[in-house]
């Protein structure tokens, strides 16, 4: 019996030595998951784009994988629970979720630390021309397209027509931005709202069918006291010409699309991809993928942080004088 145990054993380690000896076996890449968002979103670009990037596809340390989600919310739950290695998170939920006051959830969210700024999201309310919608207050009894559930538009949507007092009156359709586009284009909804960045291919869609006119966001924040509320919005406004037949300025708010990781992930792993993007060549190769991304840059890395960083990132943004 003694004899079979150690001819077991001496077999068990012949055949591990065997498997490190071969080519690539003991240093096999690591599975990396980027996730990003649902179709026709800002937030599946970027993790797209990543995945794509030549120097990432060639690495030898990891393969990264992009990931479709909901959005903004799903995506702190994910990487939080280490489903998901990186994500696209915004500024507001990365805080609110640090602090166990997201909507309807207590748990505190604190394994998901921030790596970069991406760009500004702003908020867009899309109307038909004509419609007489010119306030959120104006949607009471209208069909809307409030974002798909789970995705950081639903929630920013679900914070805004809340404290304008509209979120129980309106018909709400939890739909991503493409399909609500179509929708509106076939007279099933009054009004779809978007959380994310200019210009968005879902408006172009839309203003290709109808008139549109973007409601004044902007005025009702300002005017109901939500930034004195919610200080991690900044005010802007949409350019004039950004959409077909929008002729002026859509005043409006944003939160900012930020780059994050688990805690658990590797400071090299963080520090090498930052290494990899941002850079010249990285960093055109983002603004190809969107325009969106020309906000992308190292004096902007650091931006619309207001919680704990990576480790790796800090690295980073202290070599490039950030921090």
């Amino acid at each position: 019996m003694l004899i079979k145990r150690r001819s077991i054993l001496a077999g068990s380690v012949a055949a591990l030595t065997l498997l490190l000896a071969l080519p690539g076996a003991a240093n096999a890449a690591k599975r990396l998951v980027f996730s990003g968002g649902p179709a026709g979103g800002t937030f599946q670009v970027v993790a797209n784009a990543v995945q794509v990037f030549g120097p990432v596809k060639k690495s030898k340390d990891f393969k990264l994988k992009a990931q479709s989600s909901a959005g903004s919310v799903e995506n702190l739950r994910k990487v939080n629970k280490g489903r998901a290695d990186f994500g696209v998170v915004y500024s507001g939920h990365v805080f609110l979720g640090r602090e166990g006051k997201l909507k309807n959830d207590t748990k505190k969210y604190e394994d998901v630390l921030a790596v970069s700024y991406l760009y500004g999201a702003p908020a867009q309310l899309v109307t038909k021309k004509g419609s007489g919608i010119k306030s959120v207050k104006d949607l009471k009894g209208k069909k809307v397209g409030v974002g798909n559930a789970g995705s950081g538009a639903f929630a920013n949507c679900e914070l805004f027509f809340s404290h304008m007092g509209v979120w129980e009156n309106v018909e709400r359709n939890a739909m991503g931005y493409n399909d609500a586009a179509a929708a509106f284009g076939n007279n099933q909804l009054d009004a779809f709202w978007l959380f994310t960045a200019f210009p968005s291919g879902a408006v172009i869609m839309a203003a290709q069918t109808n008139d549109i006119e973007l409601v004044n966001v902007g005025k009702d924040a300002e005017e109901s006291g939500f930034f004195e509320q919610y200080p991690y919005f900044t005010k802007l406004a949409i350019p004039a010409g950004t959409y077909k037949g929008v002729e002026e300025e859509s005043p409006s708010f944003q939160d900012s699309a930020l780059w994050v990781a688990n805690a658990k992930v590797s400071d090299d792993d963080v520090y090498n991809l930052l290494s990899m993007i941002y850079t010249e060549e990285g960093l055109a190769h983002m603004v190809a993928q969107k325009k969106t991304f020309k906000e992308m840059a190292i004096e902007t890395g650091v931006n619309g942080i207001v919680t704990p960083m990576h480790p790796g990132a800090e690295k980073f943004w202290k070599e490039k004088g950030l921090l």
